[in-house]
């Protein structure tokens, strides 16, 4: 299923910003990658996965969204998941994951 950005929308998006060095930024998207293919697509609630990676090599941003904030906070805890999540914590400087909702949006076929 694509992702869905829509107000209102009964989702809970979680978007992380990495900040790595750009020698790393390939490395911490492959993990990112690996870990949605292997583990994040089986779990309940998993809606759907984006990888970014910034044209300077200094970010990664992960927007995922999932059925809502348990299924979320529940792959957090599970432990096939967790081991994925400390590699890219390693990997990466800094992180700042948040749950999001969507206020607006804004689409040139909606004026």
């Amino acid at each position: 299923m694509p992702s869905t950005i829509e107000q209102g929308a009964p989702l809970a998006t979680l978007i992380n910003v990495f900040t790595v060095r750009p020698e790393r930024q390939r490395e911490l998207v492959d993990l990112l990658n690996q870990a949605t293919e292997e583990v994040m697509i089986t779990l309940p609630g998993f809606v759907s996965a984006n990888i970014h990676a910034s044209t300077d090599g200094t970010k990664v941003v992960n927007y995922a969204q999932w059925s809502d904030a348990d299924a979320f906070r529940a792959m957090l805890a599970n432990p096939v998941a967790q081991p994925h999540m400390t590699a890219a914590a390693e990997v990466a400087e800094s992180y700042e994951p948040h749950l999001y909702e969507v206020s607006a949006v804004h689409a040139i076929d909606q004026l």
